[in-house]
């Protein structure tokens, strides 16, 4: 039921996400469609959440990559999401800084830490989306006066050891 205090504001299952940019799906296009499919996904969860962050593509020697932080600087991403030829990687930058008492998310890194996504039924999980929002809740954000960029490819490597 709602309230009143939630009149006129889209429910996660009705906010739109931006369209990704042209060059991002062509950098996916390779992929099986399945993890196309698992890539988009996970980017609509992400940006269901963050709707106001920056979404930074790299199409790198080993993955498709694409970062989302609010100031528009790499080093301050909060979330990644690397794709990959049989799954799709979402993962925290601050990662293991987060509580995670289920021991769900993967990696023995200083302060990375992910969550395989290999099928649809792993982003349903409500501890995925709990990830993203604590993330989010970490997250640098931007001067008030700092210029906004929605998304933008910060760079495409010539060598590839993925699907081309």
């Amino acid at each position: 039921m709602s309230s009143k205090r939630d009149a006129g504001k889209p429910s996660r299952k009705t906010r739109t996400v931006s369209p990704p940019l042209p060059e991002y799906l062509r950098f996916l296009a390779p992929f099986d469609s399945h993890i196309t499919e698992l890539a988009l996904a996970t980017r609509k969860l992400v940006l269901e959440e963050a709707p106001d962050s920056t979404e930074l593509i790299y199409d790198a020697y080993n993955a498709v990559a694409t970062g989302y932080g609010f100031t528009g600087r790499p080093s301050e991403c909060f979330i990644h999401i690397a794709v990959y030829a049989k799954w799709v990687n979402l993962g925290f930058h601050r990662g293991s800084e987060l509580p995670d008492p289920k021991g769900i998310l993967e990696g023995t890194g200083r302060l990375i830490r992910h969550i395989r996504i290999s099928e649809p039924k792993d982003l349903a999980d409500p501890d995925v989306r709990a990830f993203v929002k604590q993330a989010i809740g970490r997250a640098k954000r931007p001067a008030a006066d700092a210029p906004k960029v929605k998304s933008a490819v910060r760079a495409v490597y010539a060598r590839k050891r993925r699907p081309v």
